[in-house]
């Protein structure tokens, strides 16, 4: 398989799951730091939707590219754990710029500072 880095984009399993969690194979976004992809396993990915119903802070919109055929969203409030053998196939990498977008998305969904507070 493919290097597992952050930024890239994988099939993967997601089912069993439990209520509105995203299901069935899909694509996803690694937004886990590259010293835990390369040792840890398990990655954290954020699912990647082609239904775009909602607009929320947490949603970031990707361009068709590569072996994405439909422009998508990545659901960065459906963040979870899986472990790599869930990962079935690599898609493509996305630009810095919009790991740039996913980050400050993830700030967002896990409602932290920009800077560390001390109280």
């Amino acid at each position: 398989m493919k290097n597992i880095v952050k930024g890239a984009i994988f099939y993967a399993d997601l089912d069993p799951i439990i209520g509105s969690e995203q299901k069935g194979v899909r694509p996803v976004l690694i937004i886990q730091n590259d010293i835990g992809n390369k040792f840890s396993p398990t990655v954290l990915v954020a699912p990647i939707s082609t239904k775009k119903d909602k607009v929320l802070p947490t949603h970031i919109l990707i361009k068709q590219f590569d072996k994405i055929r439909h422009d998508s969203i990545v659901l960065l409030e459906q963040i979870r754990v899986l472990d790599k053998t869930r990962l079935k196939g690599y898609l493509g990498m996305l630009e810095e710029e919009q790991m740039k977008e996913v980050e400050e998305a993830i700030i967002i969904s896990f409602g932290l500072s920009k800077e560390y507070k001390k109280d």
